[in-house]
């Protein structure tokens, strides 16, 4: 079981920029891809970025591509998510997750650990 931790989120003002953290601990050994969920009031959960571990190849929301970067830092065991031009549709809780699986990309299905969620809101 892997534990997650996420930090970061917060206000910020249309095309202003936030950097999430998720710190993992536990049996991070078997993760084969982290990535990063978003849900807003009213809607399902949905993917935004991934990346895996072995090469880390990313993969975006066609919604976040060219604004968001996520990455990772082994030694730390801890993912982020870079979003710069943030947008009010943007505003959600973000949940970091982890996953065993090594093929497929963002879907939900194969995630099975996840973190608390940090909220980002952003004001027009």
């Amino acid at each position: 079981q892997v534990q997650l931790v996420e930090s970061g989120g917060g206000l910020v003002q249309a095309g202003g920029s936030l950097r999430l953290s998720c710190a993992a601990s536990g049996s991070t050994f078997a993760t084969a891809k982290m990535g990063w969920f978003r849900q807003a009031p009213g809607k399902e959960r949905e993917f935004v970025a991934v990346i895996r571990r072995r090469d880390e190849n990313t993969y975006y929301a066609d919604s976040v591509k060219g604004r968001f970067t996520i990455s990772r830092d082994n030694a730390k065991n801890t993912i982020y998510l870079q979003m710069n031009s943030l947008k009010p549709e943007d505003t959600a809780v973000y949940y970091c997750a982890a996953s065993t699986l090594v093929s497929g990309y963002g879907n939900i299905e194969d995630f099975g650990s996840w973190g608390q969620g940090t909220q980002v809101t952003v004001s027009s």
